[in-house]
Parts: structure tokens; sequence; C-alpha cells
């Protein structure tokens, strides 16, 4: 692994990459605090998917966002990022598109990691395969090899004045019981998707056990599933259709979320909201919430769990045949740990 240190002083100027994934961006968080304690006189920008700009332009420690839309051409995104005549660019997404952007950015310093057919972008490279560590603590391979001290492994979203606005307006209608807890069917991948049938039967337990609303959030692709779970649970919530800004204030209102697999789930861990992740398709280790007041829920000794596949070959077992009164009891747990601290 090549190691290239770089005089802080001569910094003005770092770009991050990460162009989507709303949950891949918010875990890319964790490099923020770092590059700014290590390049104390610059300014650090991101590089976003016009659609994703938000899950990082609320950050204090990110000075500007670029965005581009996904058909827009190489060479105007090109030029964009020329213009700012960056020291730094970190290519923390390393795909075959970023690779290029990174090798044409001008910039003295392009840093990526060297997976197969992208060396040529980057004169630092990271060596380490993917999926070895927390998907978060990946993103810090790349201050590593520049010899950036970590000082914070920790992911933030920053709530704006929209946010809280949206929040109470929407909440402070609610008759509020002991809890609220929030419940997300989202999955970027069907197979991450718990069946509805089965949120039902977990939100059914929970009731059984805990004084609480049930707020249900979602996305245009589960408005499905959260009607059906509506429906068929008494006295729920069904939250208004949100962008990430309002999302992330009506997270801030619950005090536990249960969520699949999906960017929601990491925004509520990156708020500081106890946080349970389902799993099935996707390792719980390298992808589960990243806080120390979240866990998480796997079928582990199911022959297929982990499989990664987009679809579900079988019949969705790894949910179906999930311990209800283990989400339940860690449900617990975590609302009575959270109530101690606060």
């Amino acid at each position: 692994m090549m190691k290239k240190k770089i005089n802080p002083s001569d910094i003005k100027k770092v770009l991050c990459i990460k162009p989507r994934g709303i949950g891949d961006i918010i875990l890319s968080t964790i490099v923020l605090e770092n590059l700014s304690s290590n390049f104390q006189n610059a300014q650090i920008h991101y590089l976003t998917e016009e659609f994703a700009k938000d899950a990082i332009s609320s950050h204090p420690l990110v000075k500007k966002v670029l965005t581009y839309k996904k058909d827009d051409s190489l060479i105007s995104i090109v030029k964009q990022i020329r213009s700012e005549k960056y020291d730094i660019v970190i290519d923390l997404y390393s795909n075959p598109r970023t690779a290029q952007l990174t090798f044409l950015s001008g910039s003295k310093f392009r840093i990526g990691f060297a997976y197969r057919g992208r060396k040529y972008a980057y004169n630092i490279k990271a060596e380490v395969g993917r999926g070895e560590t927390h998907s978060a603590e990946h993103n810090l391979e790349l201050l590593r090899i520049i010899e950036i001290p970590i000082v914070s492994k920790k992911i933030y979203y920053h709530l704006t004045n929209k946010s809280e606005e949206f929040a109470n307006s929407f909440v402070n209608k609610i008759n509020r019981k002991d809890f609220m807890i929030g419940i997300i069917p989202s999955g970027g991948w069907d197979s991450k998707r718990c069946p509805k049938e089965k949120w039902v039967e977990i939100i059914e337990r929970l009731k059984e056990r805990v004084n609480c609303n049930i707020l249900i959030l979602w996305g245009p692709e589960d408005i499905d599933e959260a009607k059906f779970i509506k429906n068929n649970v008494n006295d729920s919530i069904l939250a208004p259709e949100t962008d990430i800004i309002q999302m992330a204030g009506l997270l801030s209102k619950c005090n536990l979320i249960i969520a699949n697999d999906s960017g929601p789930m990491h925004l509520s861990a990156a708020l500081g909201i106890p946080t349970i992740g389902l799993f099935g398709p996707t390792d719980p280790k390298k992808h589960g919430p990243y806080s120390d007041k979240s866990d998480y829920v796997i079928k582990s000794d199911l022959h297929c769990i982990v499989c990664n596949k987009l679809i579900c070959p079988y019949n969705k077992e790894c949910f179906y045949q999930m311990d209800t009164d283990e989400i339940i009891s860690k449900a617990i747990k975590l609302l009575k740990t959270d109530a101690k601290k606060n």
C-alpha cells in the first residue's frame, strides 16, 4: 500500500466525490472531521448527483456541493471541477466514471481505490479490497494512505430549520404516547424489503409491549407497502411524502427507528436516533446502522443468508423466519438505554 504525506498548509481546496446512494453519502461523512482537523485552512467540497445533494448539503464542514445529472456529459462535469482548482480530489466512490472525473480534474493529488481498471486515474492509491470493514470505515482507507490522523469515526447528518419546521408542523398534531417509533419499509433492492405482512406482525407485537405511536415513513417506491401497513395496523400514522430534508426532520422526532437496509436507515443512525436494521441479503457487519445507539437483526443460520442477490430466488425466508421476539427485545433495550442517557 503506497503512502504519501501531504503538507497540510499547502492545501486550500479538497473535493470529495460520492455521487449517489443516500446511505453511501451519509456514511462517507466519516471523513469530514478528519479532513477538517488535518487541513485546517482548506475548504471541503463534495460532488454528487443532483438528486442526492441534500444528503450532504447541510453539513457545516462542507463549504460547497457540486452537482450533475446522470446524463450530463463528462466534459461538462470535468469543466465544473477544473474551474475550482482543487489541490486534492478524493474519489470515495471509485467507479469507472468517477475515476475518469478524478483523472481529468487537474488536481495535484488524485486519491482513490486501486480497483481493477481504475488505477490509472489516481497518483495515490489504496490497495485494499471492498468489504473488508464496515462500509463507513472503508472510506477512511483513503485518508490513511496520505497519513491523515483518524481523530473521529462518527457519521453525521445536520438538521436544517426547514427540517425542524416541517417535522414540528406534522407531529404537533399527533396525540403523543410514551414513544414515537418510526417504521421504514424502504429498500434499494427488492430482496432487502421485509415483506409487508411481516412488518404488520412486528408492529402488532411491539404495540403489545410498548405504549407507542407508529409512524410509517416511506419514499415513492414504498407507498404500496406503507399503505398496506397503515391499513392493517390500528392507529398507525402514515407520514406525508417527503424529501431527504423533511424525512430527516420526521426521523428526529422518533425515539426509535426500525428499518430495512436502506438510505433512511443510515440517515436515522447519523441523526443519533436509536436504530434497528432488518437484514437478509446484505451483511450487517459491513452495512448495518453505524452508531453506538443501533443494532440489527438477521437470521444468521439460514442457508442462503447474505446472498447479495437483488431478487430473492426463494420466498424471503430471511425475513419471514426472522425472530420477531428478538426484534422486540432489542427495540425495548434501545428505548430504555436511550431514555437513561437523556
